[in-house]
């Protein structure tokens, strides 16, 4: 028999490999849609500043709207980087590796990969890594 905190390994995993997809599947989708609307408010931005003369540095909105534009653009790049998360954790789903962590090669709890199902270390691991920067997705 498999270890059954390893997702896919047996029939008893079944159910909770279809759970770890779905959520996956679904932060996924919403990750998609939120890089879709940021990427439209971005180019709106652009389109805005190319139908004005705006000179950033001496325009009193032009502060703003250079900040505006580069607070979107790093959210932009902040999903695009979260897909990258999420498509290498279908992976490692696949692999039936989903649910190890990476520093300890323990169980990474359910309860964390349901919050945060691209999660690659377990709770104690993550805190240990000063290397690592908190995340928020």
């Amino acid at each position: 028999m498999g270890d059954p905190s390893r997702y896919g390994e047996d029939e008893r995993d079944s159910s909770a490999f279809a759970a770890a997809r779905a959520r996956l599947a679904a932060d996924r989708a919403d990750t998609l849609a939120r890089a879709a609307a940021l990427s439209r408010d971005f180019d709106g931005i652009v389109a805005a500043n190319a139908l004005v003369a705006v000179d950033d540095e001496h325009d009193p909105e032009g502060s703003s709207t250079a900040f505006e534009r580069a607070h979107v653009a790093a959210l932009l790049a902040r999903a695009r980087e979260h897909l990258e998360e999420l498509d290498r954790a279908l992976e490692r789903l696949e692999r039936g590796e989903y649910g190890r962590c990476e520093g300890c090669g323990g169980t990474i709890p359910p309860e964390r990969l349901e919050i945060r199902p691209a999660a690659t270390t377990c709770v104690r691991c993550a805190r240990s890594d000063p290397r690592r920067a908190p995340r928020h997705a």
